[in-house]
């Protein structure tokens, strides 16, 4: 069996990694250079890829967050968001009626569950897109407080940051938070995005926009719980009340 030695595995992983221009993660990085060099052993290349790879090609090759290898030429590219079909969704309060049914039946974090969205409050603090509260089942012997659960969803892959700053507002007045953004989101982006909520407590959860009737809502990050400020959530609760009565007894009644 030939030797491949760490110079030919590291210019085979060069090339892959600038054959991916939004980047490539650790794991398959390392299966497309198997790939190509069969009869290289695999720990010798995974060593290559993690201690040796990028310091060959610091001019050409960056890791710019954990376990994402991506070319070095020029800025990250915006993910252009594909049209909207007649099988994705048309607009983003489109997904808050579906992801308050997986809130609720999938995930189970909510008793109750109902679409807010927009400047429903007319507030600068914004308005969370989809609002449940988990609280005690009469059959349930122990009792306990009902806690708030706050999502903010976005279909525009370019609205990480944006969503993620009002997601941790949300904190103010709720149990859990979440951040809701499509699959369509580059790798980069992603891993930063989960890096955020992992260090903040937020949830992330992703979703296939281009699929309205089957939008495949997966958890990345399950919301850590945090104890609100209960002046905010009384002014929460009062604001929600004057907007929508029915709402309200919904999720508190």
């Amino acid at each position: 069996m030939t030797t491949v030695t760490g110079k030919k595995i590291r210019e085979v992983g060069r090339q892959v990694i600038l054959d991916h221009p939004d980047g490539i993660r650790y794991s398959e990085l390392v299966s497309q250079i198997l790939q190509v060099l069969p009869d290289a052993n695999s720990k010798y290349v995974q060593s290559q890829v993690a201690n040796a790879l990028i310091p060959s090609f610091s001019t050409e090759l960056c890791k710019p967050s954990r376990g994402l290898f991506k070319p070095l030429s020029g800025e990250s590219k915006p993910v252009t968001v594909a049209p909207a079909t007649t099988e994705g969704f048309q607009k983003e309060d489109d997904v808050y009626e579906p992801f308050a049914e997986w809130l609720k039946n999938d995930l189970e974090e909510a008793t109750e569950a109902v679409a807010l969205g927009g400047a429903s409050f007319k507030t600068k603090w914004g308005t969370p897109d989809v609002v449940g509260v988990y609280r005690p089942l009469a059959s349930q012997l122990i009792k306990f407080s009902p806690e708030i659960v706050a999502a903010e969803i976005k279909i525009d892959s370019n609205q990480t940051v944006v969503a993620f700053g009002q997601s941790i507002a949300y904190r103010l007045f709720s149990a859990r938070t979440y951040v809701v953004m499509p699959l369509a989101m580059g790798k980069e982006d992603q891993a930063r995005l989960e890096s955020l909520c992992l260090l903040f407590g937020v949830g992330l959860v992703l979703f296939d926009a281009d699929h309205a009737k089957d939008p495949g809502f997966t958890i990345r990050v399950r919301a850590q719980r945090f104890s609100p400020d209960m002046f905010y959530v009384n002014e929460f609760a009062s604001r929600l009340n004057a907007l929508d009565s029915a709402k309200f007894q919904t999720l508190f009644g």
